[in-house]
């Protein structure tokens, strides 16, 4: 049980429409945008899974495909 206090009234107003508009309690819509939001991964986790991720050589590297690419200009 969660329960939001003092939310202002131009966000509850714009959090009651917007439920309606999806035809659904506003309960449900607050529970659903923060399920989706917390599918989303913080910029933490983010960081934390890359720097997880195995270096990796590039063959060839992308300055010499840019390279490249400038040269057949």
């Amino acid at each position: 049980m969660i329960q939001i206090r003092n939310v202002p009234e131009p966000l509850h107003r714009r959090l009651k429409a917007r439920a309606a508009m999806e035809g659904v309690s506003m309960s449900r819509y607050v529970l659903r945008e923060i399920e989706r939001s917390l599918e989303r991964p913080t910029r933490r986790e983010l960081l934390e899974a890359i720097a997880l991720q195995p270096d990796r050589v590039l063959d060839p590297s992308p300055a010499e495909i840019l390279r490249k690419e400038r040269d057949q200009r």
